[in-house]
């Protein structure tokens, strides 16, 4: 690993710490499903069966913890959330995401860091189906953001015009959450 991937604040390791709130949340296929709503033409609700059948990307991208560790290259196999938003046509007033996901737990992020070409929603990493603790089924993969933003056990995406905090923005955490400014808290 080069000196200059390692943002400010972190340190490297080669293992994938466990952090979550709440139970890990039970999976059924059949019940599954997957929103986007809001500020579209056309609201969708995908089916787990539809939503495996869309296309599929590998992106190589690193994961920044906002509680200092760093994990590289890694690979994720998913759907590219470009992909997943011409599933419904935005609103020209849709400037940002707010990403819906087990439990109640949200996590926003503006439209533009959402479509970034390596953002998607994961559901393999290095080759494997994504282990429960780390957000099986579905799990949305920001890199370029501290790793809450990247939210695990996702279940729908919602548009809109204004941003609004999501759920470790509403306690103190930070709203940008870039890792190489050290946005960490408020």
């Amino acid at each position: 690993m080069a000196k200059d991937c390692l943002p400010p604040g972190q340190y490297a390791t080669s293992k994938w710490p466990v952090l979550h709130v709440g139970p890990i949340p039970s999976f059924d296929p059949n019940v599954w499903d997957f929103k986007i709503f809001g500020l579209v033409e056309e609201p969708a609700q995908l089916t787990y069966e539809v939503f495996m059948a869309l296309p599929r990307v590998k992106v190589k991208a690193d994961m920044h913890c906002v509680t200092t560790w760093s994990t590289f290259d890694n690979e994720w196999e998913g759907v590219s959330t470009r992909e997943v938003i011409k599933l419904a046509k935005l609103k020209p007033e849709a400037r940002f995401v707010m990403v819906h996901a087990e439990y109640g737990y949200t996590t926003n992020l503006p439209l533009e860091v959402f479509l970034d070409v390596d953002c998607l929603f994961a559901y393999a990493h290095r080759g494997k189906p994504l282990a429960p603790e780390h957000g099986y089924p579905l799990r949305l993969v920001v890199p370029k953001r501290y790793a809450w933003k990247s939210a695990k056990w996702v279940r729908g995406i919602e548009l809109i015009a204004q941003d609004r905090p999501g759920f470790w923005e509403l306690r103190g955490y930070n709203n940008n959450a870039d890792p190489w400014q050290e946005e960490r808290y408020w």
